[in-house]
């Protein structure tokens, strides 16, 4: 490209909603984008190698076209492509007509290799297709990630993260591909999505990615709970017990009440004897913990199901780690699998952090490690979690 060395000419960078992109531009109009990649230093490195000689600069009337309809078309946004100004300046003519006729499809549409080569007035020419859109420098403006293969695959991608970005951006304009099809809309319990969450995770740690395609489909489910009182209880009684065990034991524990099914209430709970307890296979320490979380119960200090609604994850881990033998770790499973809370990590859970190092290599990773990598996953780290213990069940051996 000759790009003109006029104050015209710059790059700059900005927040999409898939990350930090850069975008340069000439007097002719926009010249290049780049989408993000591993962290935003080595976006800019990208895009600096790939226009040398170009300085960071506000951008013009043209550019700022260019930067608003990425951001909006990665927000979800209707954007019409085509009144963006493109620089094509260098690029072959063949790559143009492509380029054109692509960047004239409609949001949340697809289109296939050969029927591409048709529109830019070349049928037969899928194969020349796919080479001008590997060599594409205007990703999201000339909108490669819409182009699929014939037989209804994704095909490829040469941009940063490969296919889970592609899949990631396709998903933004509705149109689902992979595990995140494949994955149930908004199951009963859950407050969020998890194909958007899948969606989310493709995109920010390519890496786990990887692991969520091998793995597939999200089948997280939530039990029920008539109670956050009832939950806890249960939970002080399979703590460090097999879930035979456990279960035997909360099953005759809760056969000494009035409504074994339904669990105890506080009232029937000190009523019991620690004679009768400990009949049903209930340890001392447990019910030392069964007897204070059914006195804080009786004063008011456990909230329902609706106060938990509009309590935050960390309010819940405040108010209910004062119950003894309630531990963050318990709090953390009441939010995942009771409460379908999107964004819980339980950094110390034996099973995260195995899955982690089966997903990323490494050794057994410490807390800290599996938490600052979760901040790729926010606000769905809950989604990353399950993969995570999914991970680590998979046989050695067996490829992610």
């Amino acid at each position: 490209m000759n790009v003109l060395k006029t104050d015209l000419a710059g790059l700059t960078f900005f927040e999409t909603a898939i990350g930090m992109c850069g975008i340069a531009w000439t007097g002719r109009g926009v010249a290049g984008v780049q989408l993000p990649e591993e962290s935003e230093a080595s976006t800019r490195a990208r895009m600096h190698r790939r226009f040398p000689g170009m300085a960071e600069a506000s951008p013009t009337a043209q550019a700022q076209a260019g930067l608003d309809a990425i951001v909006g078309l990665m927000a979800g946004d209707e954007i019409h492509l085509t009144a963006v100004p493109l620089d094509f300046d260098g690029v072959p003519a063949f790559h143009r007509q492509v380029y054109e006729a692509l960047r004239a499809s409609p949001r949340g549409t697809t289109l296939t290799y050969g029927e591409l080569a048709a529109l830019a007035g070349s049928p037969g020419a899928a194969r020349a297709v796919g080479t001008a859109l590997r060599k594409n420098p205007l990703a999201i403006l000339v909108p490669c990630h819409r182009v699929v293969a014939a037989n209804g695959k994704l095909g490829g991608f040469s941009a940063p993260g490969g296919l889970s970005t592609k899949t990631r951006m396709l998903g933004i304009e509705g149109v689902w591909f992979g595990v995140a099809a494949a994955t149930p809309r908004s199951p009963e319990g859950f407050n969020f999505d998890p194909g958007t969450a899948l969606l989310h995770l493709l995109g920010a740690d390519p890496e786990l990615g990887r692991v969520i395609e091998s793995i597939g489909p999200f089948a997280m489910r939530l039990g029920t709970t008539p109670s956050i009182f009832v939950a806890l209880a249960r939970a002080i009684t399979y703590q460090q017990l097999s879930g035979k065990a456990a279960e035997t034991i909360y099953g005759r524990m809760c056969s000494l009440f009035a409504s074994p099914d339904a669990g105890p209430t506080a009232e029937e709970l000190l009523r019991l004897s620690d004679e009768q307890l400990r009949g049903a296979g209930v340890s001392r320490p447990k019910t030392r913990a069964l007897r204070d979380l059914a006195q804080r119960q009786l004063s008011g200090e456990i909230p329902t199901l609706a106060e938990a609604d509009r309590l935050s994850d960390e309010e819940l881990v405040e108010r209910l780690t004062v119950v003894r033998g309630i531990g963050r770790w318990t709090v953390e499973m009441l939010l995942m699998f009771r409460l379908g809370r999107p964004d819980v990590l339980p950094v110390s859970d034996l099973g995260i952090r195995k899955g982690f190092a089966r997903a990323f290599g490494g050794e057994l990773p410490l807390p800290l490690e599996v938490m600052e990598r979760g901040e790729r996953w926010r606000p769905y780290r809950t989604v990353a979690s399950w993969y995570l213990w999914r991970a680590a069940e998979m046989k050695p051996g067996v490829e992610i």
